[in-house]
């Protein structure tokens, strides 16, 4: 039920926003582009419920470090639509009572994400702006440890849910020469998702909140 809601509740959320931000007044710039790319450090505030059967458990989700393409088009002179792309890894470790299993599993994660910015002075060389906007995450090549495997007493798969949240996002772009920028960049995003681990026939469950806090540093140039 949570995620059905979540799936209609947030893109109608942005689809108010961006409405409002639309609404007749000044006029866009023609052409107004902004690409930037990014180095950018993912650190998960996460928290989680017990695997099912095993009590006093939980799962934690590491660190990741990669890179981050941003495109940016915008609408009016201070509103402007980011569409923000790349892929994360993450390990899975035990917490609790499995927490001697130490890394329990692996998860890719791509999670694109669309923010409605405003940009505070975009003709200054000092740019800072802000964003709220929803998050799409899909994970995909989960997979389980040996240590896992031994405890639960077989092969184990491991699913994770795909998670519909809103991102908040706050950043300063520093201009340099024709047209070209150093960026800094702060997103927090909301990801909870549910993990289904199947170890033969028995079927274990596991609400997992992800909900990262993503650092980034990075280059653009203005279109």
């Amino acid at each position: 039920m949570k995620s059905v809601v979540a799936r209609r509740t947030f893109p109608l959320m942005l689809g108010v926003v961006l409405a409002g931000a639309v609404q007749p007044g000044l006029a866009a710039e023609s052409g107004n582009w902004i690409v930037r790319g990014r180095a950018i450090h993912v650190t998960p505030n996460d928290r989680s419920s017990e695997v099912t059967t095993l009590a006093g458990s939980g799962v934690g989700v590491g660190d990741d470090t990669t890179a981050e393409l941003d495109i940016t088009y915008m609408l009016r002179p201070n509103w402007g639509l980011e569409l923000i792309l790349g892929t994360t890894h993450h390990d899975l470790t035990g917490k609790g009572t499995i927490a001697n299993l130490n890394k329990i599993g692996d998860t890719a994660l791509l999670p694109p994400t669309l923010t409605l910015q405003y940009h505070f002075a975009p003709q200054a060389k000092v740019r800072p702006y802000a964003g709220i906007g929803v998050n799409y995450s899909k994970f995909y090549n989960e997979k389980s440890t040996n240590s896992l495997d031994t405890a639960l007493g077989g092969p184990t798969s491991i699913d994770l849910d795909d998670s519909w949240g809103l991102a908040a996002q706050a950043g300063v772009d520093l201009g340099l020469k024709n047209d070209w920028f150093v960026n800094f960049d702060l997103k927090y995003v909301n990801i909870e998702t549910q993990g289904t681990l199947v170890t033969g026939a028995t079927t274990r469950t596991v609400d997992v909140d992800i909900n990262p806090w993503i650092f980034g540093i990075g280059i653009g140039k203005r279109f």
